[in-house]
């Protein structure tokens, strides 16, 4: 590891595909389920099981990355806000998430709608966050 806060090769892939996986098929499922476009493809059950399990890779992506690259992101200042962002972005998608599962049916609604428009800002600073690191 040449800089301070850069992840080894083996986790800056395995938090992409990690973060990417949950993120694509949340978005299929979007597009599937509540877009109606392709419903009995993408809004199956099926993708909303890769999406459980891409949420489960994202979470442990997430705890790979938090004891070293969080702590130097945030001693550096280099792209804390993209990184900020996306963290707190991530605790409200496991809460609204646990929502969906575990919370009253007063809250499913606001849970789905929060979740999905979340989920889309996550993905979207993820992918800034990730490029601007491959431009360095």
């Amino acid at each position: 590891m040449s800089r301070l806060g850069k992840m080894p090769h083996w986790q800056k892939w395995f938090v992409i595909v990690g973060m990417s996986s949950c993120s694509l098929s949340g978005v299929a499922y979007l597009i599937g389920r509540h877009l109606e476009i392709h419903r009995p493809i993408l809004g199956s059950h099926l993708i909303l099981a890769l999406h459980g399990v891409g949420a489960i890779l994202a979470t442990l992506a997430l705890g790979s990355a938090l004891p070293f690259h969080l702590k130097a992101g945030l001693q550096s200042k280099h792209k804390r806000i993209s990184g900020i962002s996306q963290l707190s972005f991530l605790g409200l998608l496991i809460i609204t998430g646990a929502l969906l599962y575990y919370g009253s049916e007063d809250l499913r609604e606001i849970a789905i709608n929060l979740h999905w428009s979340i989920g889309l800002l996550f993905f979207s600073m993820f992918i800034l966050h990730t490029i601007k690191a491959s431009n360095k």
